[in-house]
């Protein structure tokens, strides 16, 4: 997103980042490429509401392209109260701060996964979108809230295509969930075209989805993958099927039942038409975040999701890997001192 905004020379760019070591790369690059433009690097976890106010007060953005979250399926299945503090309380903290601070536009990178989710990532999305939905036009916001949908990226940060990569350097095996896993993909550049078309575009209040074509069978990226590196698939390169992993779908879904999209000026967007929420059914359900945002209990964690997003329905729930000894076995472990003679 940085690439593709610097090149149309914004009055400053704030980069705000969790990550110190990625926020120096991305702020080394931009300074090299485009020295004329005021580059400033926030470290910023957008979970820290105190921090984020702050920040907000401080410099005063016009513009937010909200694209922090927490986005691999199965790790969230694992972790779903971190999906509840990163990609439903951050988004809240951020969305709160663009109104309390004035900004003008607000962007929220949603996923394809936000329709009829089957994932706590997905419905923890699809929750995002919600609540930035509902701040649209209310008595006390000015800012105009969108969100953009699309599937996966290609060549993006933990993404399959770098797997794939990685995987045929080492000489195989290729490793596929399914062999009728199917998915839509897009080009980076495209999925950053669709955010800036959204931020410029509309009075707010819409869900933008990108015309991404037919979905491509996971399995027949590999085997093109394979034969694109000199290799010949499932001869010199094999090909294993390891499972669909936890929260996973074989299919996407572009749109809930009942639910249609309407066109834009651009031929490749559209917009959703979404159903209105109301506020206090939102503030309720928050209220509930709050008190699970360190919760174990993934069951409490769902029902709270699906409060807001009733058409959530969980798929390939994780299996216990761990599971915590019960107090009479903790009692028979030697202590450190018994041990020791």
């Amino acid at each position: 997103m940085c690439r593709q905004i610097v090149n149309y020379k914004p009055a400053q760019l704030i980069l705000l980042e969790q990550a110190e070591t990625p926020l120096f790369d991305i702020e080394n690059e931009l300074l090299a490429t485009h020295g004329e433009i005021p580059i400033v690097p926030v470290i910023c976890d957008i979970y820290d509401r105190s921090r984020v106010m702050a920040v907000w007060d401080l410099y005063r953005p016009e513009v937010v392209i909200h694209a922090a979250a927490h986005k691999h399926v199965p790790m969230m299945e694992r972790n779903p109260c971190e999906a509840v503090k990163n990609n439903i309380l951050g988004t809240r903290n951020v969305a709160d701060a663009s109104c309390k601070y004035g900004a003008g536009e607000f962007v929220t990178i949603s996923t394809d996964k936000a329709v009829n989710p089957s994932s706590v990532m997905g419905a923890s999305k699809r929750v995002a979108e919600i609540y930035t939905q509902a701040l649209n036009g209310s008595d006390h916001c000015a800012t105009k809230f969108k969100a953009v949908r699309f599937g996966n990226v290609l060549g993006s940060n933990g993404s399959v295509v770098p797997t794939f990569r990685r995987q045929i350097a080492a000489g195989g095996p290729v490793t596929v969930t399914h062999p009728e896993m199917t998915r839509y993909f897009m080009t980076i550049p495209e999925a950053a075209q669709l955010v800036l078309q959204a931020a410029a575009t509309g009075e707010g209040g819409q869900i933008y989805l990108l015309d991404m074509g037919e979905p491509v069978k996971i399995v027949d990226l590999a085997r093109n993958m394979i034969t694109l590196s000199g290799f010949r698939p499932e001869e010199d390169i094999d090909i294993v099927f390891s499972g669909v992993r936890p929260g996973e779908k074989l299919f996407e879904e572009l749109r809930t039942d009942g639910e249609d999209t309407e066109p834009t000026v651009h031929p490749k967007v559209n917009i959703w038409m979404s159903r209105p929420t109301e506020w206090g059914q939102i503030e309720k359900a928050f209220a509930q975040f709050e008190s699970l945002q360190n919760s174990p209990d993934r069951q409490r964690i769902i029902d709270a999701i699906r409060v807001l997003v009733p058409e959530y329905e969980p798929l390939n729930p994780p299996s216990q890997e761990t599971q915590t000894p019960p107090a009479e076995a903790k009692a028979e472990e030697p202590t450190h001192a018994e041990a020791k003679r």
